[in-house]
């Protein structure tokens, strides 16, 4: 019996770091000025196979936990600049940043070397405020 038991929790104990060996935890800079952008930063990243978004308006830190088969961190940004906030890695296009609240427009940098601009979203509604 004592036997049995102990299979039992090997087996679920494998089972359950196999469910979870796909999720990664990482963290982006993404732009923005206040509850309003975080909001719409958040909605954005909420994507198929994104677990916990986390936005923080003081430290323009964007933790996200995902899951790596289903999505990828890259994913997560071009749909962030698609609502018009810049990343680390992605800028936003013009376009869409300009239909940002007043509030929420943020000192934007130029596009650095290697950073992509992003076309993403230019039909998108960014002025949303959900």
């Amino acid at each position: 019996m004592k036997q049995v038991k102990l299979f039992l929790l090997a087996a679920f104990s494998l089972l359950s770091v196999s469910v979870f060996a796909h999720d990664r935890t990482d963290s982006i800079k993404v732009y923005g000025e206040c509850g309003m952008c975080k909001k719409r930063i958040e909605k954005a990243a909420a994507i198929d196979g994104v677990k916990k978004v986390d936005w923080n308006v003081d430290t323009k830190m964007l933790v996200v936990t995902y899951n790596s088969e289903k999505t990828t961190l890259d994913a997560i940004q071009q749909k962030i600049t698609a609502v018009g906030h810049d990343t680390e890695k992605y800028t936003a296009n013009d376009n869409v940043y300009n239909k940002l609240p007043g509030c929420c427009h943020y000192d934007r940098k130029p596009a650095a070397d290697g950073q992509k601009k992003s076309d993403a979203g230019s039909k998108e509604a960014a002025h949303n405020h959900n």
